[in-house]
């Protein structure tokens, strides 16, 4: 009879061969479903991709959820003040978390537990954040029956190491492609009503719909990430968020930045959401998490692109040219380059390293 660890040892083998098998985003998670099902022991899961820079979710896949709940999830999320948040998880460095645990054993101490998942009749909720290269790149929340009981503390552990190879996995899904060789498109806009049902949008948006299209669309007749960004600004609107733009990719490869403001100034009213194709600055963080770049060399990269010398990169950063050279260095061979050229036309082209492990 085969042990639970060795059932264990050969998941994570099988996700790190998913990693690197370079799937679309979809593709991950419908291969991670059955590979993690019953070992983590959940009976449904929400997977979502985020924007890498910022984590903020902006698709969502579900075999298993009735998604009329989610305008309701998306509220939450947003507007709510709850324990083992997605964004909590990520800084505290856990990779993922359980409502048992943050609620010390108290279910309903949770917000989202008494609003959502008692009501669709699930007990503990385990959410996983899956980061890589200093993004994060996509999350995960798993319910169980009430039945089942709390999600054990070896159950929890194996969810941290498979969402390290999940995050390499969508970070290479979600590179696939280079942003920048189909043609320049004009910006778009789309009008959503106070319930993020579409309301309006021009001729270049309709087209442009279909790029982003998600199990939302059924409950907001918009993608995902279409709701989170007005949602983003009405939360802004009473103070409670700093509005940010969402970068997301289309269906081709292309990634985009939305944008959204409200139309009558109140948080209560219609949003229009500007779509904007990205700029190489846009998709330079991206970029940078793809190569694993650490926070030091970020900084050093940036002020390459902007064709600083060495002195100068020193002198902005406050430390030595030999530091400098030292972080020129590892950026060159994360990236794959052998020059500061090589490195500013790669960044334009915004292709993903060669080699990913």
């Amino acid at each position: 009879m085969i042990s639970r660890r060795e059932v264990e040892r050969q998941v994570i083998s099988d996700l790190r061969d998913l990693a690197r098998a370079g799937l679309s985003a979809p593709e991950v998670f419908r291969q991670a479903d059955p590979m993690l099902r019953d070992v983590l022991g959940f009976d449904a899961v929400c997977w979502h991709t985020t924007d890498p820079a910022t984590g903020l979710v902006n698709s969502v896949l579900t075999d298993d959820l009735e998604l009329d709940d989610f305008r309701q999830a998306v509220q939450l999320e947003i507007w709510g003040d709850d324990v083992a948040r997605f964004p909590e998880i990520r800084l505290s460095g856990r990779g993922a978390d359980t409502l048992s645990r943050a609620t010390g054993g108290v279910l309903r101490r949770s917000l989202r537990y008494r609003e959502q998942i008692a009501p669709a009749g699930f007990g503990d909720e385990l959410r996983a954040v899956f980061d890589a290269g200093g993004g994060m790149w996509g999350c995960a929340a798993f319910m169980r029956a009430p039945d089942r009981g709390p999600y054990r503390a070896g159950e929890l552990v194996l969810a941290q190491r498979a969402a390290r190879h999940l995050g390499i996995a969508l970070q290479r899904s979600q590179l696939l492609h280079s942003p920048f060789t189909q043609p320049p498109l004009p910006p778009a806009v789309v009008v959503l009503g106070p319930d993020n049902h579409l309301l309006g949008a021009d001729e270049q948006a309709e087209r442009l719909l279909g790029e982003f299209t998600d199990d939302s669309g059924s409950i907001f007749t918009v993608p995902t990430s279409f709701v989170m960004v007005a949602e983003q600004a009405r939360s802004a609107a009473t103070g409670i968020r700093t509005p940010s733009g969402l970068r997301v990719r289309g269906r081709d490869g292309r990634w985009f930045v939305l944008h959204a403001s409200l139309l009558r100034g109140k948080a209560d009213g219609p949003a229009a959401v500007v779509i904007t194709p990205a700029s190489p600055a846009d998709i330079m963080p991206v970029v940078f998490a793809s190569y694993g770049l650490t926070p030091s060399e970020r900084e050093v990269a940036l002020r390459i692109v902007q064709g600083r010398s060495t002195g100068d990169i020193a002198q902005i950063l406050c430390t030595t040219p030999l530091t400098v050279q030292d972080h020129l260095k590892s950026i060159f061979t994360k990236a794959g380059v052998r020059s500061r050229r090589e490195f500013v036309a790669r960044l334009l082209m915004a292709h993903p390293p060669d080699v990913w492990t």
